[in-house]
């Protein structure tokens, strides 16, 4: 099997193991709907199989009837997972967006998940938008982690639009672009 050089697997294989003493920063980067949890998903899975100590959240859809209904807010130790948005107008959310009604209670849990992690071999945040980076509101106990440089490797995803901004941020960061997967 051919890995792609944007792959969870050549990401790992390249730069995430027990033996690489060397933190990275992976800012993962697409156009909505090109996959980027799925990825993070993949990576995770990957990570897993590897015996990986993974921390971190992920941001999985929750789907009715093939209809993407919701946003799931899930700790990748503990595999706990709450609701973090609904489709806007479906149910009452606590702060809007443009698509979603986010629930401040389950970003409130995020936070505090985000603020007891001390080190794993996996950082992964699934993701970082404008809430955190323009209004300091959201997941932002996560800007905190890649803010400190910790000794993970760290795997951020970040919205096309924000990425200028998140390299003025952490100038180490490399940005990788699902959306452009070659196959080597």
């Amino acid at each position: 099997m051919q890995l792609s050089k944007n792959s969870p697997g050549a990401l790992l294989a390249s730069s995430i193991s027990p033996n690489n003493n060397k933190p990275k920063l992976q800012l993962v980067t697409g156009p909505r709907g090109s996959g980027k949890t799925l990825w993070c998903m993949d990576l995770v899975r990957r990570a897993h199989v590897r015996g990986l100590n993974l921390c971190g959240l992920i941001s999985p859809a929750i789907f009715l009837n093939d209809k993407k209904i919701g946003i799931g807010l899930k700790d990748l130790k503990t595999g706990e997972q709450h609701r973090l948005a609904y489709r806007k107008g479906d149910e009452n959310g606590d702060i809007q967006t443009q698509d979603w009604q986010m629930v401040a209670e389950t970003m409130e849990w995020g936070n505090s998940v985000l603020e007891q992690i001390e080190s794993c071999d996996l950082f992964v945040l699934d993701e970082i938008g404008p809430f955190e980076l323009d209004h300091g509101i959201g997941l932002v106990a996560g800007l905190e982690i890649i803010d400190k440089a910790k000794d993970f490797p760290c795997v951020v995803v970040i919205r096309p639009s924000l990425i200028k901004k998140a390299l003025a941020r952490w100038h180490w960061a490399e940005v990788l672009d699902v959306s452009t997967e070659i196959a080597l």
